[in-house]
């Protein structure tokens, strides 16, 4: 016996079809409830019991709840146990955001397989890194077998291809068990363009705010209080369900509410409420282009209580200031001096007037730490959104991939590492789709060059998202890891997340105990950490940082050098190009930083 439920407000009659695949659908009509919902009771059906909606004696149409879809978007839904499974992460007790370092991915690509099975065999890799979580791409079922995830329609079942509901668990589970917590990237700002039957059941839309996608999400109009509620749900489903420690919020910026409680503070409200009952950590982090303070200010201070936020100008800084592009919105950078100011403080427009957008941008980040900010050398937007798809390892050379990880892991925020970045992989991440409508296939290839030739790419230069070559070249190589260079960038990750773990000094979210100062003409960057200093030199030739540990130096010791030649020059350390060292000085009263004579390769 099972009571199916289903918010239908838009027809007059709702039918239930349950039934074995192939064989006649056992057609039970549906009892009209308050409020919009639909109930109907079926003695046969159980979990595993495939079913489907009929609106108005139309065709069978998945449930907007569905936990299942094991044929794709147009097949039934499928009933699911959530108990069923058999955890084994009892001693888990969260993850807590603060401090953490974060490694993105996507299934599809991760492994050889492209499923959660796939991504369990690597699992250990990232354990040995020392990362303290996998952040997954989309997962809500899309359409087809490939793709981002970012189009997904079914948004309470893990996609098909990827091995369903239990193949997620499983995987959550293993990282679990393997000190790895697990984030996972949800989309509530539009719904893909293909299966998509929401609006068939109710006014999940509304054209009263407009998005690039069309219409909005309703989440202030008329019936918005069953969407608002079908989001929260979806929120928490994932967080209790699957045992997943927190969520990234796609482009919440692209939200529209007018509502007096926003939907994104109505969900960091519920969110912390499940966090209470479960007594483990759960977080919510927030893309955002906006540089708006609110997104992470507490709910008491006029905000809406969300956790953290992406700092994508954190990665433009860098970006520009170590490959010299300075095209489309990159303009808004170049110098050192932005990057040095993203170092302190992650958002470079602050209330500054941007040449890129042509009016001032952003608010400044006032009273806010660095573990409420995730930042980034490199992330799926940033790679996939050129042209070909490059890695910053075919953009920047191989010391200033060392670079960028210095300044990345040393810094107060969140780090976030994509897939592959921790050995420079030479495999493209590109935009792949995989739409069978002939039609909609032909508009995202086409409109995808569009896109770029607007930019003064080459049309030919851009990979067709349709075929399934563009796919498999963004599929990582695991063969690179031991092959030069891979495995001494690889060592260096390692390095530095080993030194970020042993001294609390660099985990330290605050933003007044890190400076930063830089010489544009030179090339030459100095970030301080409180005692610790990390030294760059982007210079053409040898620059000396005057704080070495020879005579007449400030007495710092040498904990981590990208470069064999970073050598001690009379009172100071003479780096070479496209070089850093990251060293521990002596407080003002005279004692070594913690953990610091552990972690020195040289001495006082």
């Amino acid at each position: 016996m099972h009571e199916f439920t289903v918010w239908a407000p838009a027809p007059q009659r709702v039918d239930v079809l349950t039934g074995a695949p192939g064989g006649p659908p056992l057609r039970t009509p549906m009892g009209r409830a308050d409020g919009g919902w639909w109930r109907a009771r079926v003695a046969a059906a159980g979990p595993g019991t495939d079913y489907s909606f009929s609106l108005d004696g139309g065709p069978p149409r998945p449930d907007p709840r569905s936990a299942s879809q094991p044929d794709g978007i147009d097949g039934p839904s499928r009933l699911v146990d959530h108990t069923a499974f058999r955890w084994t992460d009892s001693g888990w007790r969260g993850l807590a955001l603060a401090g953490s370092v974060l490694h993105e991915c996507h299934i599809g690509t991760f492994s050889a397989a492209g499923t959660f099975a796939g991504a369990i065999g690597h699992l250990d890799h990232l354990a040995a890194l020392g990362v303290d979580a996998v952040q997954l791409l989309p997962v809500a079922e899309f359409y087809g077998s490939r793709g981002w995830g970012y189009d997904g329609v079914d948004l309470f079942a893990p996609h098909h291809a990827y091995g369903g509901p239990d193949g997620l668990r499983r995987l959550v589970d293993a990282a679990h068990a393997r000190g790895l917590g697990v984030v996972l990237d949800v989309v509530y700002n539009h719904l893909g363009p293909a299966g998509s039957y929401l609006p068939e059941f109710g006014p999940y839309f509304a054209a009263r705010h407009q998005t690039n996608w069309g219409d909005a999400v309703n989440f202030d109009g008329p019936g918005s209080d069953e969407v608002r509620r079908f989001v929260v749900d979806n929120a928490l489903a994932w967080l209790r369900d699957y045992h997943i420690d927190g969520l990234r919020l796609d482009a919440v910026h692209a939200i529209a509410d007018d509502s007096a409680t926003h939907i994104l503070e109505q969900l960091a409200a519920e969110v912390a409420a499940l966090a209470a009952q479960q007594r483990r950590p759960l977080f919510l982090i927030a893309e955002s282009d906006r540089n708006d303070p609110r997104l992470v200010r507490g709910r008491d201070a006029g905000g809406y209580g969300l956790d953290a936020a992406w700092a994508d100008e954190w990665h433009h800084a860098l970006h520009s200031a170590l490959t010299g592009d300075v095209s489309g919105y990159y303009e808004d950078f170049g110098p050192l001096s932005l990057l040095a100011k993203a170092l302190r403080q992650a958002w470079v427009y602050d209330g500054m007037y941007s040449p890129h957008r042509q009016r001032v941008h952003g608010r400044p980040p006032a009273g806010l730490d660095g573990s409420q900010f995730v930042v980034c050398t490199q992330n799926h937007d940033q790679v996939g959104n050129r042209a070909a798809g490059q890695r910053a390892s075919a953009l920047m050379s191989h010391g200033r991939l060392k670079v960028a990880a210095a300044l990345l892991l040393t810094g107060p925020f969140v780090p976030l590492l994509f897939q592959g970045e921790e050995w420079g992989a030479r495999t493209p991440w590109q935009y792949f789709t995989d739409h069978d409508d002939a039609g909609l296939g032909q508009a995202v290839s086409t409109g995808r060059r569009q896109e770029f030739a607007d930019f003064g790419w080459d049309p030919a230069d851009v990979p067709d998202p349709q075929l399934a070559a563009t796919f498999s070249r963004s599929r990582l190589d695991w063969a690179e890891l031991t092959r030069p260079p891979h495995a001494d960038l690889l060592a260096w990750y390692r390095e530095l997340i080993a030194l970020r773990r042993r001294l609390p000094e660099l985990a330290d979210p605050r933003l007044e105990l890190t400076s930063a100062c830089c010489d544009d003409s030179a090339g030459w960057l100095v970030v301080s950490r409180g005692p610790l200093t990390v030294a760059v030199n982007l210079g053409a030739g040898s620059w000396t940082w005057p704080g070495g540990s020879g005579a007449g130096g400030s007495g710092a010791r040498l904990l981590a050098a990208s470069d064999p030649a970073i050598e001690q020059a009379g009172s100071g350390l003479r780096l070479p190009p496209d070089s850093v060292a990251v060293l521990a000085g002596r407080n003002r009263a005279g004692r070594a930083p913690a953990g610091a004579a552990a972690g020195g390769r040289g001495e006082d």
